[in-house]
Protein backbone atom coordinates (compact mmCIF):
# COMPACT_ATOMS: atom_id res chain seq x y z
CA UNK A 1 0.00 0.00 0.00
CA UNK A 2 1.33 3.33 -0.50
CA UNK A 3 0.78 6.99 1.14
CA UNK A 4 -2.06 8.05 -0.60
CA UNK A 5 -4.17 4.92 -0.12
CA UNK A 6 -3.41 4.79 3.66
CA UNK A 7 -4.63 8.58 3.56
CA UNK A 8 -7.64 7.58 2.34
CA UNK A 9 -8.26 4.41 3.98
CA UNK A 10 -8.29 7.09 7.02
CA UNK A 11 -10.80 8.89 5.71
CA UNK A 12 -12.61 5.88 4.67
CA UNK A 13 -12.70 4.46 8.39
CA UNK A 14 -13.34 7.74 10.01
CA UNK A 15 -16.38 8.33 8.08
CA UNK A 16 -17.22 3.98 8.86
CA UNK A 17 -17.01 5.14 12.75
CA UNK A 18 -19.21 8.01 12.39
CA UNK A 19 -21.76 5.69 10.37
CA UNK A 20 -21.56 3.14 13.59
CA UNK A 21 -21.86 5.96 15.79
CA UNK A 22 -24.93 7.07 14.40
CA UNK A 23 -26.33 3.58 13.99
CA UNK A 24 -25.78 3.12 18.29
CA UNK A 25 -22.59 0.48 17.34
CA UNK A 26 -20.38 2.01 19.74
CA UNK A 27 -17.86 -0.48 20.60
CA UNK A 28 -17.53 -0.88 16.62
CA UNK A 29 -17.58 2.97 16.46
CA UNK A 30 -14.48 2.58 18.65
CA UNK A 31 -12.34 0.54 17.32
CA UNK A 32 -12.63 1.64 13.64
CA UNK A 33 -12.06 5.26 14.73
CA UNK A 34 -9.03 3.81 16.02
CA UNK A 35 -8.00 1.98 12.41
CA UNK A 36 -8.24 5.50 11.08
CA UNK A 37 -5.51 6.81 13.26
CA UNK A 38 -3.20 3.80 12.59
CA UNK A 39 -3.97 4.46 9.07
CA UNK A 40 -3.29 8.29 8.91
CA UNK A 41 0.11 7.21 10.95
CA UNK A 42 0.93 4.70 8.57
CA UNK A 43 0.82 7.66 5.98
CA UNK A 44 3.45 9.09 7.74
CA UNK A 45 5.47 6.61 7.91
CA UNK A 46 4.91 6.11 3.88
CA UNK A 47 6.21 9.68 3.44
CA UNK A 48 9.37 8.88 5.53
CA UNK A 49 10.40 6.22 3.40
CA UNK A 50 10.38 8.66 0.14
CA UNK A 51 9.10 6.21 -1.95
CA UNK A 52 6.02 7.09 -0.98
CA UNK A 53 5.22 3.03 -0.19
CA UNK A 54 4.89 1.38 3.25
CA UNK A 55 7.34 -0.65 3.87
CA UNK A 56 7.76 -4.45 3.02
CA UNK A 57 6.28 -7.29 4.83
CA UNK A 58 9.39 -7.96 5.73
CA UNK A 59 9.95 -5.10 7.94
CA UNK A 60 7.69 -6.41 10.54
CA UNK A 61 8.48 -3.00 13.08
CA UNK A 62 5.65 -1.25 10.89
CA UNK A 63 3.24 -3.88 10.84
CA UNK A 64 1.77 -3.48 14.35
CA UNK A 65 -1.49 -2.12 16.15
CA UNK A 66 0.17 -0.03 18.42
CA UNK A 67 -0.61 4.43 17.77
CA UNK A 68 2.24 5.30 20.48
CA UNK A 69 4.95 3.14 18.16
CA UNK A 70 3.87 3.98 15.41
CA UNK A 71 4.08 7.74 16.31
CA UNK A 72 7.78 7.00 17.38
CA UNK A 73 8.24 5.19 13.97
CA UNK A 74 6.83 7.99 11.66
CA UNK A 75 9.43 10.20 13.52
CA UNK A 76 6.67 12.40 14.81
CA UNK A 77 8.32 12.63 18.56
CA UNK A 78 9.40 15.93 18.26
CA UNK A 79 6.56 17.47 16.12
CA UNK A 80 4.52 16.13 19.06
CA UNK A 81 6.08 17.31 22.00
CA UNK A 82 5.79 20.79 20.09
CA UNK A 83 2.34 20.43 19.47
CA UNK A 84 1.10 18.71 22.34
CA UNK A 85 3.38 21.98 24.59
CA UNK A 86 1.65 25.10 22.45
CA UNK A 87 -1.69 23.18 22.79
CA UNK A 88 -3.29 21.69 25.54
CA UNK A 89 -6.15 20.67 24.23
CA UNK A 90 -4.28 18.81 21.09
CA UNK A 91 -2.69 17.16 23.90
CA UNK A 92 -5.96 15.96 25.81
CA UNK A 93 -7.31 14.63 22.67
CA UNK A 94 -3.89 12.90 21.71
CA UNK A 95 -4.52 11.27 25.68
CA UNK A 96 -7.78 10.03 24.26
CA UNK A 97 -6.82 8.68 20.99
CA UNK A 98 -3.38 7.12 22.28
CA UNK A 99 -4.97 4.49 24.49
CA UNK A 100 -6.86 2.81 21.67
CA UNK A 101 -5.47 -0.78 20.74
CA UNK A 102 -6.11 -3.65 18.44
CA UNK A 103 -7.60 -5.40 21.48
CA UNK A 104 -10.55 -2.71 21.60
CA UNK A 105 -12.55 -4.99 19.24
CA UNK A 106 -13.06 -7.32 22.15
CA UNK A 107 -14.51 -4.67 24.61
CA UNK A 108 -17.39 -3.31 24.77
CA UNK A 109 -18.11 1.08 24.86
CA UNK A 110 -20.75 3.00 25.65
CA UNK A 111 -21.61 5.89 23.49
CA UNK A 112 -19.63 8.58 25.57
CA UNK A 113 -15.76 6.75 24.64
CA UNK A 114 -17.32 6.34 20.90
CA UNK A 115 -17.89 10.14 20.89
CA UNK A 116 -15.23 11.06 22.78
CA UNK A 117 -12.28 9.15 20.68
CA UNK A 118 -14.01 10.67 17.48
CA UNK A 119 -14.22 14.60 18.58
CA UNK A 120 -10.78 13.97 19.71
CA UNK A 121 -9.70 12.51 16.05
CA UNK A 122 -12.45 15.38 14.12
CA UNK A 123 -11.54 18.35 16.20
CA UNK A 124 -10.57 20.96 13.27
CA UNK A 125 -8.89 22.90 15.26
CA UNK A 126 -7.04 21.05 17.79
CA UNK A 127 -7.89 17.07 16.62
CA UNK A 128 -5.32 14.10 16.13
CA UNK A 129 -5.90 14.11 12.29
CA UNK A 130 -5.48 17.83 11.78
CA UNK A 131 -1.80 17.33 13.32
CA UNK A 132 -1.25 14.24 11.60
CA UNK A 133 -2.52 15.43 7.78
CA UNK A 134 0.05 17.98 8.34
CA UNK A 135 2.84 15.44 8.75
CA UNK A 136 1.25 12.83 6.54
Amino acid sequence: MNRLEFQRLAAERLDDAVALLDAGRYACAYYIAGYAIECALKACIARKTKQEEFPPKDAQKYYIHEIQKLRDIAGLDSAFTQEANQDPTFRANWAVVKDWSEESRYQSRRQQQAQEILDAINDPQHGVLRWLKVNW
